[in-house]
């Protein structure tokens, strides 16, 4: 052996040794379990500009395609005033309470949450518009880091939690999110044990008895966006049982009962996933892979907070919702429908294709139906409401129709933003013909930011919003854009 290759084979084995002392990231864990701390829809609620109205985005998985289109929601908003009955002029964007993001659209929502206004200046250079895939690939390929790829638990995803952190999100924490006056973000991945969907927030890690102020957003991120066999799972220490976490009581109600109140049992479910990670002697790791796996479009807990109201009130309990009069919620669906020409031939499509169509295909039917299951709660709630009104319960409250018929108030606006909204069918065939991946063409991404104001201004539940509140659009809205004070 020359001496240059031993040098060569000596630099290499110092490399491997270096890289495998890498260790994955450690969650802490919390003495005591409170409710009413740490990063909560409960704690957050002081920050939302009206009690009355509820504002909630949904970003959906897809890879950069989606953290786009995502991103084109938001510029829309940031762009768009609003001039009220009485004349105050709102920013939509500053009217926003929630976002929920899963898989691409959970870099989004995180760095939004983060980084606010200042999100506009550089987040096209810093993640959009740029190769992430090929360079996560890089670093994969690098002898570098082959070490710490082979340590236990320091997989892949770890190496993109490091790398978004890069160039995104700098290290931040839920901490900086809960010390912010920023939206309430919940990012979300999938327990790959049970299938159950694992929201980043503390009600849920309560039950782990576990910090999420320490963990880092770029974790969070590589979570929901860790395609199963593509990526590795991110582990994350359980340590329930060790906090003395009590069951709220509401939900003592629908998971003790033999006959729980309707029509909460979805809802139910997945209260029920959640609740045995109780016994972290037994469970002492939970392995996250993407979110879209479980809930692809960031809808499920929205859902289920909206079937846990309407149970709760008609069981005539308090919920953290009862003031809100109306509950908007923007669903933005970056689902893409690529063609095939499969029925064209007597061949049939490759195993590689029949693997992609077959996991796919549930999860697109799945994304269907929690958009038609929102718009059925809506409806479901302005009948009623339309009955006790022609049974003069607002006089008389007493009557049996109106202590059978109590539904929420609140006025629910489900308005979906989706590629097969938009008008052109030229530029819906471009979109669908996007990979879900983290590296687009600059064309690509610019198209789908614009297409997703197209698709809102266009929206027929978007005007009926607008007709409600009696509010219509500034045309050319000023440069400086007036704080949201609440819609009149």
């Amino acid at each position: 052996m020359n001496r240059s290759r031993l040098i060569s084979l000596s630099l290499f084995a110092v490399l491997l040794v270096l890289g495998g002392c890498a260790t994955r990231p450690i969650n802490p864990p919390i003495k005591e379990a409170a409710a009413t701390l740490g990063y909560t829809f409960q704690t957050r609620q002081k920050h939302f500009k009206s009690q009355e109205t509820l504002v909630v985005l949904a970003f959906s998985g897809g890879g950069t395609r989606a953290a786009a289109f995502s991103y084109g929601v938001l510029e829309f908003l940031r762009r768009t005033e609003v001039v009220g009955p009485k004349g105050n002029t709102v920013r939509l964007l500053d009217a926003v309470d929630m976002i929920t993001g899963v898989s691409g659209g959970s870099f989004t929502a995180l760095a939004y949450g983060l980084y606010g206004d200042k999100l506009f200046a550089d987040y096209e250079q810093r993640f959009l518009k740029r190769d992430v895939q090929g360079e996560l690939i890089a670093r994969a390929m690098n002898p570098g880091n082959w070490g710490k790829l082979s340590s236990t638990g320091w997989g892949r995803s770890e190496l993109a939690a490091d790398f978004y952190d890069e160039i995104l999100f700098n290290g931040a924490t839920f901490g900086d999110l809960d010390r912010g006056d920023g939206p309430f973000i919940v990012a979300s991945a999938t327990d790959i044990s049970t299938g159950g969907r694992v929201p980043f927030n503390q009600n849920v890690w309560n039950v782990f008895c576990s910090d999420l102020n320490a963990v880092r957003l770029a974790r969070a991120a590589a979570a929901s966006s860790a395609v199963p066999v593509v990526l590795s799972t991110i582990t994350i220490n359980n340590y329930g049982g060790t906090c003395n976490f009590e069951v709220p009581a509401w939900v003592t109600l629908f998971t003790q009962s033999g006959d729980p109140p309707r029509p909460a049992a979805r809802a139910i479910r997945e209260v029920q996933d959640v609740l045995p990670y109780a016994d972290g002697a037994h469970r002492p790791y939970i392995h996250l892979v993407d979110g879209g796996v479980s809930d692809n479009l960031g809808m499920r807990g929205v859902l289920d907070a909206l079937e846990f109201l309407e149970a709760l009130h008609e069981k005539g309990l308090p919920t953290p919702l009862d003031q809100a009069r109306r509950i908007i919620v923007f669903v933005v669906n970056s689902l893409s429908s690529p063609p095939t020409n499969w029925d064209e031939s007597e061949n049939p499509p490759g195993t590689v294709d029949i693997l992609l169509k077959a996991t796919g295909a549930p999860i697109d039917h799945y994304s269907f139906e929690a958009v038609e299951q929102l718009k059925d709660i809506a409806a479901r709630w302005r009948t009623a409401r339309e009955l006790r009104n022609l049974a003069g319960c607002s006089s008389n409250k007493d009557l049996p129709v109106c202590a059978a018929i109590r539904p929420p108030e609140a006025e629910v606006y489900a308005i979906d933003v989706s590629f097969a909204m938009l008008p052109d069918k030229a530029e819906r065939d471009f979109l669908n013909l996007q990979p879900t991946s983290f590296a687009l063409p600059p064309e690509a991404v610019d198209r789908l930011r614009a297409a997703a104001g197209t698709i809102i201004l266009a929206s027929p539940e978007f005007q009926r919003l607008l007709k409600d509140f009696g509010a219509k659009v500034i045309a050319n809205p000023s440069a400086s854009t007036s704080k949201a004070t609440g819609a009149q």
